[in-house]
């Protein structure tokens, strides 16, 4: 773990948290309170999940100290993180937007979010069968990028649809990555550079769909 690889694993990080702001202002008016809390509760819970990861690579890297709580509270952020934005998106996709039944999810959605952000730092959970919470932040990610497809598709965006898939892709082969051996210096930054492809895509679909789709209607 180095410092300047600890540098660049906030660059992916930053990429993520502009293409959700940009799809929270995009997607305000389409979704009742409620889809938008579980939607916006997600991508922020995504977000300060990776800034966590990558403060502690910085902190690491740099010999101050290791704070293995930034660590551990990665991966179930994260999974939180994704599950609550697709749900947010199923609601945007399924069910009639503007009812009063959709506006009764916006505390429940913000629960959870908040008792993950405010446990995982203070008493980072131990995982002895993790499988659920893998397939679970799979399906997150699937379901939120699929939305997006969809969207851009119906604002007849395809190049946006398309690059909203190899994200997706490219996310998947973070997941493969993760389960590699971490030791050798090469191996992190493989991680790095295609993690940073993902988001980079990720971001570069969501511009598209921005000014393609959303600032041309307003």
């Amino acid at each position: 773990m180095s410092v300047p690889m600890a540098i660049v694993d906030y660059i992916p990080v930053c990429m993520f948290l502009i293409a959700a702001v940009i799809l929270q202002r995009d997607l305000y008016h389409a979704m009742s309170k409620g889809a938008f809390a579980l939607f916006s509760a997600g991508t922020i819970t995504v977000f300060v999940a990776g800034f966590y990861k990558a403060t502690w690579k910085l902190l690491y890297g740099a010999g101050i100290c290791d704070f293995v709580p930034l660590n551990k509270s990665f991966f179930p952020m994260q999974m939180t993180g994704f599950v609550l934005a697709a749900l947010g998106m199923l609601a945007l996709l399924c069910h009639k937007q503007g009812t009063e039944s959709g506006d009764n999810l916006n505390s429940v959605a913000i629960i959870p979010a908040l008792g993950v952000l405010m446990t995982a730092v203070t008493e980072p959970p131990e995982y002895s069968g993790t499988m659920i919470f893998v397939m679970l932040m799979v399906l997150g990610v699937l379901v939120l990028d699929v939305g997006l497809i969809i969207i851009s598709a119906r604002h007849k965006q395809t190049l946006a649809a398309v690059i909203y898939g190899i994200s997706f892709v490219f996310v998947m082969c973070m997941g493969y990555l993760s389960s590699r051996d971490f030791t050798e210096a090469s191996m992190n930054w493989i991680a790095e550079f295609t993690n940073i492809l993902g988001q980079g895509s990720f971001l570069l679909a969501t511009w598209m769909l921005h000014k393609k789709a959303f600032a041309e209607s307003k």
